[in-house]
């Protein structure tokens, strides 16, 4: 291995973070150098919606790794810099300050940001957003005080908060545009138990509905009107309309972009000294396909592993079946697969007697699974998908037989 070869990563969050400590791990030992613009150590995203809103967690239970380990490691860390440019000819990364990095291999990690709210008054001072820690901390701030919440989508973030919001004693409304929550990452069975359990702990909701005004008093929120014409009083708005890819860097260097960073199933981009991982990236599924862009640390993880991998010489292991999981409350959602609407669902009580798993079939093969309050039954359905597990769909969707036999 040339141990001279530099390596540099752009976006110190949980992908960036992960690849770094990686490389180390799997014995490559040139130079690596971790670039981010927060000004944090790389850091664990999935609690700022939960544990770190209730001040459960402190900033140092967030990060990956203590400072101590990117030192002993010889890890380089540029965490107060913003990269600029890339120039692939040269291998060169310019930073700012006029700051270049040049490198052997470029790995991009450079995440999603929110989408933001483009309307008037968007920018009062009671409108928060989730995605980074800086986020988190004001959001948190505000929730210390607030008495009213709106949360302005139905997905996992802002039902995560709806949940914490909740606990913490403030009354929550969720604005939903589409018929029903988790509309584009959930089946109808799932969405249906969701709301159930925000219902039953006091959420109140609005479907089919989206904001057309903003009312704002002296700089500060005071109320949203509906577009049907229901005025809501509230002091904190949290805004959660999905994530915009950070590929920028990417598409002005002219890799291949469409909607993120396209990269192969080996996280490689079009660009042969380039990769990327992580939220920003859309693996090509054929030659003519593209999967969907995929935000999940468990995807952050599996490309890291894979470049990690590439770089330290290692073989570098097949993509794993995407995996997501949610805590809203005491209840755990776990989901892994892609199901598409053609797929043949069967729902099945959980084996925990509380919940249910929502299998997915395509040609009597398990594609996807969704369960509540189940980590055994996730457990089962994911290593039947890894193994391509033929079933049978009348037997499982008996509730005699017991699944750990249906998906041996």
């Amino acid at each position: 291995m040339d141990t001279t070869a530099h390596v540099v990563i752009v976006g110190a969050g949980h992908a960036g973070g992960t690849a770094a400590g990686l490389l180390r791990q799997y014995g490559f030992d040139g130079r690596i150098t971790l670039v981010g613009d927060e000004g944090e150590l790389p850091y664990q995203r999935p609690p700022l919606s939960k544990a770190w809103l209730k001040a459960e967690v402190d900033v140092d239970a967030l990060y990956l790794r203590p400072a101590s380990f990117y030192e002993q490691n010889e890890i380089q860390l540029h965490l107060d810099e913003k990269a600029v440019r890339i120039d692939p000819r040269r291998r060169r990364l310019h930073l700012s300050g006029d700051k270049t990095l040049a490198y052997d291999s470029l790995i991009l990690a450079t995440g999603a940001r929110a989408r933001r709210l483009q309307m008037a008054h968007g920018d009062s001072e009671g409108i928060v957003y989730l995605r980074d820690m800086r986020h988190a901390a004001a959001l948190k701030d505000r929730l210390a005080g607030a008495r009213r919440m709106a949360v302005l989508g139905g997905g996992y973030v802002g039902l995560e908060v709806a949940a914490t919001a909740r606990q913490l004693g403030v009354d929550v409304l969720v604005i939903e545009r589409e018929p029903r929550l988790l509309a584009r990452v959930a089946s109808a069975p799932v969405s249906d138990f969701v709301l159930g359990l925000h219902q039953r702990e006091g959420v109140q909701f609005r479907f089919r509905a989206s904001v057309s005004v903003l009312e704002s008093r002296q700089g500060r929120l005071a109320a949203l009107v509906l577009d049907d014409g229901e005025r809501i009083a509230c002091d904190l708005l949290l805004v959660g309309i999905g994530a915009v890819p950070n590929d920028e860097l990417a598409r002005e260097a002219g890799l291949d972009c469409e909607q993120g960073i396209v990269v192969d199933a080996t996280s490689r981009t079009s660009h042969p000294h380039i990769y990327a991982i992580g939220d920003v990236t859309r693996r090509r599924a054929s030659e003519n396909e593209l999967a969907p862009r995929i935000e999940s640390v468990s995807n952050a993880l599996d490309q890291a592993r894979q470049v990690a991998s590439a770089m330290a010489g290692r073989t570098v292991p097949a993509a794993e079946t995407p995996w997501f999981w949610s805590d809203q409350y005491a209840t755990k959602l776990q989901s892994v697969g892609l199901p598409r609407p053609t797929d043949t669902t069967i729902v099945r009580p959980s084996a925990s007697g509380s919940g249910l798993a929502v299998l997915h079939l395509r040609d009597n093969v398990l594609r996807a699974a969704e369960t509540v309050n189940s980590a055994r039954d996730f457990l089962l359905a994911r290593r039947a998908i890894a193994s391509g597990c033929v079933v049978d769909p009348r037997a499982l969707a008996s509730e005699d037989a017991p699944l750990s036999a249906l998906l041996s």
